[in-house]
C-alpha cells in the first residue's frame, strides 16, 4: 500500500500485490482523522478488526479484484504476534456512487455486570434494559475516507490495464475546466463593457455652439 500525493492538493492509494501483482490506483477524497470528528469512542493499540465489504462487490469483477485486494492489505494475520487476541472495532467498505466509501467503527458491549447488579437490586426495568441492551452496538470513530478507482493494472504498479474508469474526471480536467469557465466570465464582462460604450457613443450626437463645453472653454 503506497500513498502517492500530487500538487499537494491530491492524494492517490496505490494497492499492489507485490512482485507479480495486480494492483490498482485509487484516488482518495473527502478525508476526515479522529481528531477532526471529534467522535466518542475508542479502540486499543493492536487490537484486531473486522473487515465488512458491501453486497456490490459481488456485482462487477473489478469491485471483486478490488475486495481482494483490500482483504490482504487490511486484514491482520492470525499469526501476527503483537496483536491482541481480542476485537473491538469493524472496518466497513460499501460501494455507493461507483467509490468506496470507508468507516471505523468501535464495538460496544454492555457491562453484563451493571444489569445484574440492578435486577438484583429489584429494579423492574432491569430485565428490559437487559434484553434490549445486550446485542452490542456500533459507534463511528473515525477516520473516515472516500476512494474512486481510477485504474487496474495486470503487474505491479504497471504493465497491461485491466480496467479503466470510464466516469473519472482527473482533478486537473476539473481545474482547467473552472479555470476555462472564469475566462469566459471575464470574456464575457469585457465584450458587454465595450457594447455598453458603442451605444453611448452612437446616441450621444453632437455639441452645439452655445454648448457650456464650448462657451466656458
Amino acid at each position: 500500500m503506497y500513498f502517492e500525493a500530487r500538487r499537494h492538493e491530491d492524494l492517490y492509494l496505490w494497492l499492489s500485490k507485490t512482485p507479480n501483482g495486480p494492483s490498482a490506483k485509487l484516488q482518495v477524497q473527502n478525508i476526515h482523522t479522529m481528531d477532526e470528528l471529534k467522535m466518542t469512542g475508542n479502540c486499543l493499540k493492536g487490537s484486531r478488526h473486522i473487515l465488512s465489504f458491501d453486497e456490490g462487490f459481488n456485482a462487477e469483477p473489478h469491485w471483486r479484484v478490488l475486495r481482494e485486494m483490500l482483504k490482504q492489505m487490511f486484514a491482520v494475520p492470525r499469526t501476527a504476534r503483537r496483536t491482541k487476541p481480542f476485537v473491538d472495532h469493524v472496518l466497513s467498505f460499501s460501494i455507493l456512487d461507483n467509490k468506496i466509501w470507508f468507516r471505523n467503527y468501535q464495538i460496544i458491549e454492555k457491562d453484563p455486570g451493571a444489569l445484574a447488579a440492578s435486577e438484583a437490586a429489584g429494579d423492574d426495568n432491569a430485565k428490559v434494559r437487559k434484553n434490549t441492551s445486550s446485542e452490542p452496538t456500533l459507534v463511528e470513530i473515525g477516520p473516515r475516507f472516500v476512494m474512486t478507482p481510477i485504474r487496474i493494472f495486470e503487474g505491479s504498479f504497471g504493465g497491461p490495464t485491466l480496467f479503466d474508469n470510464p466516469e473519472y474526471i482527473s482533478p486537473n480536467a476539473i481545474r482547467q475546466a473552472m479555470r476555462r469557465g472564469k475566462g469566459e466570465q471575464y470574456r464575457d464582462r469585457v465584450a458587454q463593457v465595450e457594447n455598453m460604450r458603442a451605444k453611448r457613443d452612437k446616441y450621444k450626437g453632437t455639441e452645439s455652439e452655445l454648448s457650456r463645453a464650448k462657451v466656458f472653454s
